[in-house]
């Protein structure tokens, strides 16, 4: 195990000492709030689907799931390609901002989305966004950049959300964008991604592949903006079996796992993973494909991620191979900088993995821009990180 990868599990472990031992909460937790399709109920498609990229079907969202600083606001279906290299149809939600379009469109900030869940119901598009996440999109509206927010394929759309699937996330994105201008909306051809949490590491895995992506359709990629990025997680997760890790996790790392797990399970369906659970532990990878964060965070409860597993992934043939393949994300490959901003006090994504990818990303002479807030936990470095990634992206694209 790599020296870097080995401090990260100690400091998961060091933070999660204090747990409470486990507590069973029925799978079948409230639903949450229903969806608001905004007239483009897109959970079944019957109708052929579009090239990626190629829109098929726009709506104005609806004002409940509208920002206060966006002048107008679409919801957008279009063709992209899921995680089994197939045609999908993706969901998205477009903001512009208020006033008159500069010459040549808005620039555009690509927005990748942090864990939401895996099932329709969960897609952002139709929901209203978290008080933070109204906040950080719209000071970006406020700095004069458009916003593309795609769902990721999977999400209010049919099959199955990837999670922490690298590719299928960074082809939804960049088919957002050539979407979007597709439509004919007012956007430039310049753009930047910006990801917080799992959307960081979604940001990051298109960064290595936007400018192939985009430049068939005229996109000009300048740069990506990731705080709280997940990254080498494979390197400890591939360990994952009974009784390991053997200290009890806070409740979130514990979800995320089981979001692995259910993405997992369905990207290798030929490796038979329920073979490999407890019932327990299907049961609540079962849930996992259709809660959302909050349901399923109280399903979750106190319930550990080592008790999931009747016997260790490592039975399954090459199995750091296939989960680096699934969800690793890229220490190197990127053409355009890259800003990484991380919080030490962060329990959901620890620091030492965004760190460690930093570490591979400088030893493979990335360009890395990084910053490290000391008293910030996960959502505060979203706040914390705003003024340096304000000045990082008016850089990249002037």
């Amino acid at each position: 195990m790599k020296p870097l990868v080995r401090s990260a599990l100690a400091v998961v472990t060091s933070l999660a000492l204090t747990a409470t031992p486990a507590v069973l909460v029925p799978a079948t937790a409230a639903a949450g709030p229903a969806p608001i399709w905004s007239g483009l109920d897109t959970r079944t498609w019957d109708r052929p689907i579009p090239a990626p990229g190629a829109p098929a079907g726009t709506v104005p969202l609806d004002p409940r799931l509208s920002l206060p600083d966006a002048g107008h606001a679409v919801r957008q279906v279009y063709g992209s390609i899921d995680q089994h290299g197939k045609p999908a149809i993706t969901t998205s939600a477009v903001f512009l901002p208020h006033g008159t379009p500069p010459p040549g469109g808005w620039p555009v900030v690509a927005w990748a989305h942090g864990t939401v869940g895996l099932g329709d119901d969960c897609a952002p598009s139709t929901q209203p966004r978290s008080d933070r996440d109204a906040e950080y999109l719209g000071h970006w509206l406020r700095e004069g950049y458009a916003v593309v927010a795609s769902d990721y394929a999977g999400l209010g759309t049919p099959g199955l959300h990837s999670y922490l699937n690298g590719e299928a996330a960074a082809r939804g994105v960049v088919d957002a964008v050539v979407a979007a201008r597709a439509e004919g909306l007012p956007l430039a051809e310049r753009w930047a991604l910006v990801g917080q949490s799992q959307g960081a590491g979604a940001a990051l895995s298109t960064a290595v592949r936007a400018t192939a992506l985009g430049a068939p359709a005229g996109l000009d990629y300048r740069g990506v903006v990731a705080t709280g990025a997940p990254a080498n997680i494979e390197h400890l997760f591939q360990w994952a079996g009974p009784g390991f890790p053997p200290v009890s996790l806070p409740t979130g790392l514990n979800l995320y796992a089981l979001y692995i797990l259910a993405g997992f399970r369905e990207q290798h369906a030929e490796h038979r993973i329920d073979d490999l659970l407890t019932p327990r532990g299907r049961e609540l990878v079962d849930a996992a494909e259709h809660l959302c964060y909050r349901d399923m965070r109280e399903a979750v409860g106190d319930f550990q991620i080592s008790q999931a597993l009747a016997r260790p992934l490592k039975d399954v043939p090459d199995v750091y191979g296939l989960l680096h393949r699934y969800m690793g994300t890229p220490a190197v490959g990127y053409d355009r900088p890259v800003f990484l901003g991380q919080g030490l006090l962060d329990l959901d994504v620890p620091a030492p993995s965004a760190l460690s990818l930093a570490a591979e990303m400088a030893a493979h002479r990335q360009p890395l821009e990084l910053r490290v807030y000391p008293d910030q936990d996960h959502s505060g470095t979203v706040y914390a990180a705003t003024p340096d990634a304000t000045a990082f992206l008016a850089r990249i694209m002037g």
